[in-house]
C-alpha cells in the first residue's frame, strides 16, 4: 500500500469510529466470503462489516480518541462500526457466532468505552431499546391507571358514603312517621272525651 492510500485508510478508519455509537472487533478466520457477505446482511443496514488491517486501525482509533482496544489488535480483524442500535448489532454477532463458531468477538467500544467480549456477549442479552421503550410506556401508563383509581377512590367513597346516608334516612323515616301517627291519635281521642 503506498502511502497515500494508507493516510486515506487511516482517515476513512478514524471517520468510522468518530461516527459510531459502537464498534465491534472480531476475528473472521475461517469464515468464507459468502459467509461474511451473509453476516453483513444479518448486521443490517445500521453497521457497518469491514476487514481491517491492524496496524493502520490501531492508528486511526488512536486518532478518533478510542482507547483500551490496542491488545485487541491482532490476528485478522475486522470491526462492526454500528451507527444505529448497538443492542441489534450485538445480537446479530451473537446469533451468527452460534452458527459460525469460526465468527469471534474479541471486544469492542461503546460510545467511548471499551468492553470485553463478554461485556458485548451480556450486550447482546439486552433487550432492544424499542422493547425497553415499550415497557417503560406500559408502566408509565399502568402507574398513571393507578393514580387515577387512587385519586377516583376517595369520590367514589364520598358518594357511597351519601348514598347509604339518604337510605339510611329513608328507612328511619317511615319509623319515625309510625310512631309519630299513633301519638297523635291518641291525642284526638281525650279532646274527643273531654268534649262529651
Amino acid at each position: 500500500m503506498a502511502k497515500a492510500e494508507k493516510t486515506a485508510a487511516v482517515a476513512e478508519i478514524a471517520e468510522d469510529f468518530r461516527s459510531s455509537t459502537a464498534a465491534v472487533l472480531t476475528e473472521y478466520r475461517g469464515l468464507t466470503v459468502s459467509q461474511l457477505t451473509e453476516l453483513r446482511r444479518a448486521l443490517g443496514t445500521g453497521t457497518r462489516y469491514a476487514v481491517v488491517k491492524n496496524t493502520l486501525t490501531k492508528i486511526a482509533a488512536n486518532q478518533a480518541g478510542v482507547t483500551g482496544l490496542d491488545e485487541l489488535f491482532v490476528g485478522p480483524t475486522a470491526v462492526a462500526f454500528v451507527s444505529g442500535d448497538p443492542v441489534e448489532a450485538a445480537k446479530g454477532l451473537r446469533d451468527f457466532a452460534k452458527a459460525n463458531p469460526a465468527l469471534v468477538v474479541k471486544g469492542g467500544v461503546v460510545e467511548g468505552r471499551p468492553l470485553s467480549a463478554e461485556e458485548i456477549r451480556k450486550l447482546a442479552d439486552v433487550e432492544s431499546r424499542e422493547v425497553l421503550l415499550a415497557k417503560l410506556a406500559g408502566a408509565m401508563k399502568g402507574s398513571l391507571s393507578g393514580a387515577v383509581g387512587l385519586f377516583a377512590a376517595p369520590l367514589s367513597q364520598v358518594a357511597r358514603l351519601a348514598e347509604a346516608l339518604r337510605e339510611q334516612r329513608a328507612s328511619e323515616a317511615p319509623a319515625v312517621e309510625a310512631e309519630a301517627a299513633p301519638a297523635a291519635e291518641g291525642e284526638t281521642e281525650p279532646a274527643a272525651v273531654a268534649a262529651e
